[in-house]
């Protein structure tokens, strides 16, 4: 693996160069086993701690079948289901793993005893398997998160409803969060050559999954003029939403949990910021029935920024809890984008009150993550720096237990990076010129007390 190395940072290497390593029998990743299933059996969601469950181990090295990449992992990023995946909720991973095991002689090898998570990834390309031509050795590369099988008639104007798309490190095995990974040829896209490898590995699923909720003709179709809350807007998702919005001419509300989040949102160029957490919002009166005059009180927060208007768009990330006040705040005809997360095991509202929740003339929505035009849409804005890496903390791979603490724990801000191969943070810059002109914005997430920075 060191020779790897040095020739993956060596800028005189060659195609023929990359392509004549040889190859390790084995690589190291990060990976939770199916022995663990069971460990936080009876523990509530808040008292699960991934770095219990996440384990840094070798792994055989995994060959590229017809159609497949394999990739020398520069950095990976953190996201909320692989958080999920190490908590094994809402439930294991691994049975999805059987399924795809089961549809053909090249996807049987993912049904495995263990299982590499991780949905993103910055690097460069190692070997290609047969019929893979767009994509040679050498060439750096970062990766979208849908992992793509044959689409039915019905997938034509979307990729993402056809029976084998899957969630790449999520639903199959050999993800990211590794010094290797094993991605379908149709997941690679160029990297932005003006950000650093951490900083590349960053926006991946979360700035193309708020790109498709938001922007795309399979989302929310934001246009200009729009007022669109963001839940979360301080985390990952919620961080490329709110750049999103600015871009394309909308409003932003940002609802955040902290002052630190409201000030790098107001930076962003955000003039409407609430601290949910300053506010007291509490939108359940028990923990399960919703509270409408929690939504009324919101309600009126939001007019008070919109100047009297209610809101087009309401990105819902954070699950059922707010969706009631989201459905509230949405106005006729408006638009809520909505998004379970794991401990709601996919529930928007609750069974047992579905009509308190007023959706009368509203339009609720639930695209999920990008496929790959909406991918390659919103890499093409983080080319041209229209959109930026929210990139805050970074952890070395033997740490990313810890990055997925923080995410659970909600102690992040924007995206949590790791560093697989990359020796130390601040490599793979080859667009200078660009990145003087955006440096401000492209650390305006980071912070000054990671090591190493």
């Amino acid at each position: 693996m060191t020779e790897i190395i040095s020739a993956l940072l060596c800028e005189d290497a060659t195609p023929q160069d990359i392509a004549g390593l040889p190859l390790p029998e084995s690589y190291r990743g990060v990976v939770v086993r199916r022995e663990d299933e069971d460990m936080f059996e009876g523990m509530a969601a808040a008292d699960k701690d991934p770095r219990k469950s996440l384990h840094l181990r070798e792994i055989p090295l995994p060959l590229p079948s017809p159609g497949e990449v394999l990739v020398a992992v520069l950095a990976s990023s953190m996201n909320s289901h692989s958080v999920a995946d190490s908590l094994f909720e809402p439930r294991s991973a691994f049975g999805l793993l059987e399924q795809y095991a089961e549809l053909s002689p090249a996807t049987a090898r993912h049904a495995l005893p263990y299982h590499v998570i991780g949905s993103d990834l910055a690097g460069v390309v190692l070997r290609t398997g047969p019929g893979v031509h767009r994509w040679k050795p050498g060439d750096r590369v970062v990766a979208h998160c849908l992992s793509e099988g044959p689409e039915p008639v019905d997938a034509r104007d979307d990729a993402r409803p056809g029976s084998g798309q899957r969630l790449w490190g999520h639903e199959t095995n050999f993800g990211g969060l590794a010094e290797l990974a094993l991605v379908g040829s149709g997941q690679l896209m160029p990297k932005p050559e003006h950000l650093t490898w951490e900083e590349a590995a960053a926006p991946g699923l979360a700035h193309s999954t708020a790109y498709r909720r938001l922007v795309s003709a399979n989302g929310a179709r934001m246009k200009q003029g729009d007022n669109v809350l963001i839940w979360g807007a301080g985390g990952g998702i919620g961080s490329y939403a709110t750049q999103l919005a600015l871009a394309g001419g909308a409003t932003p509300i940002c609802v955040v949990s902290g002052p630190r989040k409201a000030e790098i949102c107001r930076a962003a160029g955000a003039a409407a910021v609430i601290d949910r957490s300053a506010e007291g919002y509490r939108f359940r009166t028990d923990g399960h029935a919703q509270d409408p005059r929690a939504w009324q009180r919101f309600g009126e927060h939001v007019r008070e920024l919109t100047g009297g208007e209610d809101v087009d768009i309401v990105l819902a990330h954070p699950g059922r809890e707010t969706f009631g006040a989201s459905a509230h705040v949405t106005r006729k005809g408006g638009t809520v984008v909505a998004s379970a997360s794991p401990a709601d095991d996919g529930r928007m509202y609750d069974d047992h009150c579905p009509s308190a929740v007023p959706l009368a003339h509203k339009r609720v929505i639930a695209p999920g993550f990008a496929d790959r035009r909406e991918a390659w849409e919103a890499n093409r804005l983080l080319v041209k720096g229209r959109i930026h890496p929210t990139l805050s903390t970074v952890y070395p791979l033997a740490e990313t237990g810890q990055a997925a603490y923080d995410v659970h724990r909600n102690l992040h801000r924007g995206k949590v990076g790791v560093l697989a191969l990359a020796p130390r943070q601040g490599l793979g810059v080859r667009d200078h010129e660009t990145r003087a002109r955006h440096i401000d914005a492209i650390n305006r997430f980071r912070d000054s007390r990671v090591p190493g920075r």
